[in-house]
């Protein structure tokens, strides 16, 4: 029954996340949550959406339409219920959509649309990234991640541009015949260029001329290019140069054949300025026709791959672990682990590659993040296949098979016989003495033997001594399979949650029979209510008046949301009402706010279930109960209330599946989870309250509860 998340994919405005599942018999349904972090950068539910499982198969996805603003948010998606690193998968880059402007000199003539500065950004970026357009002042109101001039002189904005790009900007500049025939940069460093630029430029046939266009030098390591091949047919005819400089080498990111630079970057406080030397059309250089064009943009963040990149993309990088996934899908500090080279990085994208040096995780490479999953995106999750000569065996224990009865038995029997043995030998038995004895033994023998007729009451009796050894939460039949079925689910579900968060270890929860089955030793019944449910009959309303005179609890629970008040309106209402006629109640009130069951594990004043009613009803407090001074709570009774009554439904907001998950929504969204929690903590205030009585109204605890309560 295992279930996994693969790696989440945008294609066509949609996101989305594939679920597998080991075993394919029959349809199944599985809902997907899509987190992010809000404005304020607190992690929130983003969306959920739904997977469906036909018959038969493994695989089913789940959709989300997100727009851009969402999407840019996501930080992982997990199966709902699902608490392992297979059940998650983290978002990158590969789903977030920069935005970016692009401004130009001047628009294309007619028919010319090629020759345009921005004709091949617009063809790398449109499929990757939210292009905007318009003057330097309206893109800045827009907080673009980057911007973009193709062929710009002079910027009239010049201030607003750098505090922008001092914030965090990436400014990314292309040269062209304005910038080359103007001033700017000459003289002193512009704020907006990485260097200074010499007068005119360099071409074939120019001042400065080439004999023949130059290629691109391969990349150095250390710039963000390192790993990537220039293809020999790429070749530069003309550029802008950079005026030489002690700090011109640490400066260029990117040469040409003959050294001279052909990127140059500068940091500007938290951002960056780039200048491309050469021109953003195919005027100058063959660059923009070539897929390096397009790598070389992604490499510096301006655009993301909506695709996982191939591992020759990620050659020459290395690799940092920022966050890394633990076994239960919890995202933790990674700590000091060493660096991880693209190359095995990017195997480990498309293979089982992660290990104690390599967790699942987020992985980040100068602004660049990526995500290494527990699940490949082409794993296929199958059920075990064991040969037919080896032993499975679960994680349940072995039934003990008891040999007290047998040992002592056969002690007794040797012990006889010793006897008679040695009183023969003595000359104390003979004749027609000794052949009596020996019938005797022989007759002693089945008598002294385990088993006989009570064997056939063994399976009971085991049941009752592992209710009476142990805290057993029960509940009553009604007849009704899919409301016992329910109530059972109910029942393990509060038991999984007092073993996770308590010292108490509920064993496996139990259906009582009101006829025939032996009550006290049962820490707790738990009675929903149906309208067409049987009356107990005499013998069984006298044991549950015993059960409840002993220290026994009886939760009722009419699953109608207490629409009626327990009146004449409501089936289940009714029927209450002639169920408890017959029982020993004592005078109810509805639960006052100082109660026990609002303190004995948690500080609680709601007691919902899949329903958020508020009356519930418990003993009634003494008459002469008073407020003492200086105490935050009454002195309201000396034991625990036998009954508490509601109509919440609280078996289905504890219900648990066999891979325990949520068998029933409650509610919507995180309103709905937070419901869902408080009903497991009303559940186990009552199991605290039935174990430990009033412990929680002494004396000794009143400065605890004051602290917490703020008085």
């Amino acid at each position: 029954g295992a279930l996994a998340l693969g790696p989440s994919a945008y294609e066509s405005g949609t996101v989305s996340a594939p679920v597998l599942r080991a075993r394919t018999e029959g349809p199944a349904m599985v809902e997907v949550v899509a987190r992010g972090l809000d404005p304020a950068g607190i992690e929130r539910v983003l969306a959920r959406a739904p997977a469906a499982f036909a018959p038969g198969e493994g695989r089913a996805v789940a959709a989300f339409d997100l727009p851009p603003e969402l999407r840019n948010r996501l930080t992982r998606f997990e199966i709902a219920g699902e608490t392992s690193a297979g059940a998650v998968t983290l978002a990158d880059d590969a789903l977030k959509r920069r935005k970016v402007a692009i401004i130009t000199g001047g628009a294309a003539r007619e028919g010319l649309e090629l020759l345009a500065p921005d004709h091949y950004l617009r063809q790398a970026l449109v499929p990757t990234a939210d292009v905007i357009e318009g003057t330097i002042g309206d893109v800045l109101l827009a907080d673009p991640d980057v911007i973009i001039l193709a062929d710009v002189a002079k910027v009239a904005e010049e201030t607003p541009l750098t505090e922008w790009m001092e914030k965090g900007g990436l400014l990314v500049r292309f040269a062209g015949p304005h910038l080359a025939a103007s001033d700017v940069g000459r003289d002193t460093l512009d704020p907006l260029l990485p260097v200074r630029l010499r007068v005119g430029g360099r071409s074939v046939g120019g001042t400065m001329s080439w004999g023949e266009p130059k290629a691109l030098a391969p990349f150095a390591e250390g710039s963000p290019f390192a790993g990537l091949v220039p293809p020999a047919d790429v070749s530069v005819s003309a550029q802008v140069l950079a005026q030489p400089g002690p700090d011109l080498a640490a400066a260029t990111i990117a040469t040409l054949s003959d050294g001279t630079p052909l990127v140059t970057r500068r940091s500007v406080g938290d951002g960056q300025v780039v200048l491309f030397h050469v021109s953003a059309n195919a005027e100058w250089t063959s660059l923009p026709l070539s897929g390096l064009f397009v790598q070389m943009l992604e490499r510096l963040a301006i655009s993301s791959k909506a695709a996982r990149p191939e591992p020759a993309d990620l050659a020459g990088t290395v690799w940092t672990a920022e966050r890394a996934l633990d076994a239960f899908g919890t995202l933790e500090e990674a700590g000091d682990l060493a660096g991880v080279p693209g190359e095995r990085l990017g195997d480990a994208l498309a293979g089982p590659e992660v290990g104690p040096d390599m967790p699942p995780g987020l992985y980040a490479s100068g602004d660049r993040r990526l995500a290494v999953n527990v699940i490949a995106a082409d794993r296929v999750l199958a059920a075990a296949e064991w040969p037919g000569d080896v032993t499975v065996e679960g994680l349940a224990a072995a039934r003990e098979r008891p040999l007290k009865g047998w040992l002592l038995s056969a002690a007794l029997v040797l012990l006889i016989a010793d006897l008679l043995v040695s009183m023969v030998l003595g000359g104390r038995l003979r004749g027609p003495r000794a052949g009596l004895a020996a019938l005797a033994l022989a007759a002693l023998v089945p008598v002294l033997v385990p088993g006989g007729a009570d064997a056939a009451e063994g399976p009971l009796d085991d049941r009752i001594l592992s209710a009476a050894g142990n805290v057993v939460l029960a509940h009553v039949l009604t007849g009704d399979a899919e409301t016992d079925r329910v109530a059972e689910a109910g029942l393990w579900g509060l038991s999984e949650t007092l073993f996770a968060r308590t010292s108490v270890e509920a064993v496996e929860p139990q259906g009582v029979d009101l006829e025939t089955d032996e009550l006290s030793v049962y820490t707790f019944l738990y009675w929903p209510v149906t309208a067409a449910q049987p009356a107990p009959s005499p013998a069984a309303y006298a044991r549950l008046n015993r059960y409840l005179r002993s220290g026994g609890m009886i939760l009722f629970d009419t699953r109608d949301a207490d629409v009626a008040g327990f009146g004449a309106a409501s089936p289940e209402g009714r029927r209450l009402q002639a169920l408890a006629a017959p029982l020993d109640i004592p005078p109810l009130e509805p639960i006052p706010s100082d109660h026990v069951l609002t303190r004995s594990f948690y500080l609680i004043q709601d007691f919902p279930g899949r329903f958020d009613g508020r009356a519930i009803w418990v003993e009634a407090a003494p008459p002469d109960a008073e407020l003492a001074e200086g105490m935050p709570f009454r002195n309201l009774n000396d034991g625990v209330t036998p009954v508490v009554i509601g109509g919440n439904d609280w078996a289905r907001a504890w219900a648990v599946d066999d891979q325990n998950r949520p068998m029933f929504p409650v509610g919507r969204g995180l309103g709905g989870e937070r419901q869902r929690e408080i009903s497991y903590r009303f559940g186990i205030n009552l199991v605290m309250h039935v174990l430990t009585g009033n412990y929680k109204s002494d004396q000794v605890h009143v400065p605890a509860l004051l602290e917490r309560l703020g008085q």
